[in-house]
């Protein structure tokens, strides 16, 4: 047979017989045939962004130094679902990985168990935690944040610009034209989500539905606007001879150099820049993101917004679906808000983010009935040594020799 497989994994990536690479970039920057060829023409192409990450060329480089939280929080005797009386130390002020085998128990530790634990005494969130015998630390925390891949809306009316709230910064901007004042047209009217300058037709959606019997709905473009989602009084507004429809249809890479002279709105754009969106539309539907792209938009908003300080940030498995060059964006970001005086804690099986952690949580040593124990617990260098250790087995690979070179990736 032929097997045909979509995949960012370094592993399965050094295993294939031929490659074909897309890009160069993301969005509009995309959609080339970068390279198709073999493992050994695929390793020399210049072109190829993932061959440098491949060969060695480019890196996901070790940190200069582990933080060492001079704090902790202390799950004590967590039982819940597989988890075999587990006692686990999540220092503050660090970057934190919780690793191990598929079915081991990092989800029902991690979520189940410690977040809702602190959740519920900071009355964010209500669920029963997992069995366990205590939790130390709480009064060196603010609040916890839980930044899942849950969408981030589910109508077509929610999008990246809105969520990270520079919407709110472009409408403010449009209203305060000379040509919008003459018009008496305020913030509201530059809104597709209320009544006053949307086209009532589709009520701002820029389609509209039309209802079948026997076949799925379809959607078609509004007659009336266009697709615009406007009144043509509204897109007779322009800043630098664009209307608020065109800003839409901008990419976030676009709008940041668009709006150059406007450093607040500036600031909100290039958040989703740093997280790796720049490709997306600023009004591109919320309904189209994939699960990886919710979440990195949930993060840009958490950078966006007013800055937080002693909170404990929560992560499933940011690095799903990310390029190794999307992951080292996402480590930059992820250290930003441990930098800024919080901890982040990070559900893991990437090996990029695990060597880079401040502390590694271990848990196995297999899945299911097997699994639910603490196996090794310290920094990346303390799990490696530990032979029961799965993850420690291949970060041996990725961390100094004793000599002070780096193991290959490959060998």
């Amino acid at each position: 047979n032929t097997v045909v497989i979509v995949e960012h994994d370094r592993a399965l990536i050094e295993v294939a017989d031929y490659l074909i690479e897309m890009g160069p970039g993301s969005g509009e920057r995309g959609g080339t045939v970068v390279f198709a060829g073999s493992q050994a023409e695929f390793r020399k192409d210049p072109r190829s962004l993932t061959a440098r990450y491949l060969s060695g060329r480019d890196t996901i480089a070790l940190p200069l130094a582990r933080r060492e939280g001079r704090r902790a929080l202390v799950l004590k005797g967590a039982r819940a679902h597989n988890l075999k009386n587990v006692t686990v130390k999540i220092p503050l002020n660090t970057l934190t990985c919780v690793t191990g085998v598929s079915g081991s128990g990092k989800s029902t530790l991690v979520h189940d168990t410690l977040y809702r634990a602190v959740a519920r005494h900071f009355k964010v969130d209500f669920a029963v935690a997992g069995t366990h015998d205590e939790l130390r630390g709480l009064p060196h925390l603010k609040g916890v944040r839980l930044i899942d891949q849950d969408p981030i809306g589910r109508t077509p009316r929610s999008n990246p610009v809105t969520y990270v709230k520079a919407f709110d910064e472009i409408r403010r901007l449009f209203a305060s034209l000379s040509r919008a004042q003459t018009l008496g047209l305020g913030p509201g009217a530059f809104s597709f989500n209320v009544p006053g300058g949307r086209c009532e037709t589709c009520e701002g959606d820029g389609f509209q539905k039309l209802e079948m019997y026997f076949v799925e709905d379809v959607y078609v473009t509004c007659q009336e606007c266009e697709g615009k989602r406007y009144r043509p009084d509204v897109l007779q507004v322009t800043y630098r001879n664009r209307d608020i429809s065109q800003v839409l249809q901008q990419t976030v890479d676009e709008a940041v150099a668009f709006f150059s002279s406007e450093p607040v709105l500036q600031r909100r754009l290039k958040v989703l820049q740093e997280v790796g969106l720049g490709y997306l539309r600023l009004g591109q539907p919320a309904t189209k993101l994939s699960g990886g792209e919710a979440q990195r938009l949930k993060i840009a908003a958490e950078l966006a917004a007013k800055p937080t300080t002693d909170h404990l940030f929560i992560l499933d498995e940011p690095t799903t679906g990310l390029h190794l060059d999307d992951v080292r964006k996402l480590l930059v970001v992820l250290n930003r808000l441990v930098d800024a005086g919080n901890t982040v804690l990070v559900v893991e099986h990437h090996l990029d983010v695990i060597k880079t952690a401040d502390w590694v949580i271990d848990l196995g040593p297999e899945g299911g009935e097997a699994g639910g124990e603490l196996v090794a617990e310290g920094t990346p260098e303390q799990v490696a040594q530990v032979s029961a250790s799965y993850t420690g087995k291949f970060l041996r690979d990725l961390l100094p020799r004793p000599n002070g070179r780096a193991a290959a990736a490959s060998e």
